[in-house]
């Protein structure tokens, strides 16, 4: 089955592709908006010895919400509700962000960023994730897949598309 990835480097930073009606981000657009509502377990399928404890958690995404302008989809990690990624549609394709908060649902100073978001990750402190890739893929009925790489680093979660779980709480100051 074709799988379709939506890359970082190109269809979420700032030389995105412009979508045409009938190309790949308009498919992958439709691939999220069939998922709208629901929920997936999932699991760390990368081998990182730094990523152990999210492994041994709990995994859930919830596609909490779906709009013309962009799609919300809440990460969960065990207990931790403060993830959540935003795939949005701009004039010239896709862009994803992330966005991270605290428990009072304060936005985190690490928050909002991507794939053009590498002065945060600079004044933050956090050079290493001046490099970072991210992609999420989606095999329709299969799978959802989350990536980051950078030199040195590989993460992957792959998400069981085949069943659904039940919606987890709201996230933290969910917006």
């Amino acid at each position: 089955m074709t799988r379709l990835i939506l890359l970082a480097a190109l269809a979420l930073s700032g030389c995105a592709i412009v979508p045409r009606s009938d190309g790949p981000q308009i498919l992958f657009w439709s691939r999220l908006w069939a998922v709208c509502g629901q929920s997936y377990a999932g699991r760390v399928v990368s081998d990182d010895p730094v990523d152990r404890d999210m492994a041994a958690s709990r995994l859930v995404m919830h596609v909490a919400s779906c709009t013309p302008e962009a799609v919300r989809i809440a990460f969960h990690v065990g207990a931790d509700r403060s993830r959540t990624w935003v795939v949005g549609r701009t004039a010239t394709g896709l862009r994803l962000k992330h966005v991270h908060r605290h428990r009072d649902g304060s936005e985190d100073v690490p928050s909002q960023y991507g794939a053009f978001s590498r002065a945060l990750f600079i004044r933050e402190n956090i050079p290493a994730s001046a490099t970072n890739v991210w992609a999420i893929e989606i095999a329709p009925r299969q799978t959802f897949t989350y990536a980051l790489d950078r030199d040195g680093r590989h993460f992957r979660i792959e998400f069981d598309l085949t069943r659904p779980v039940p919606a987890p709480p709201p996230a933290w100051g969910a917006r």
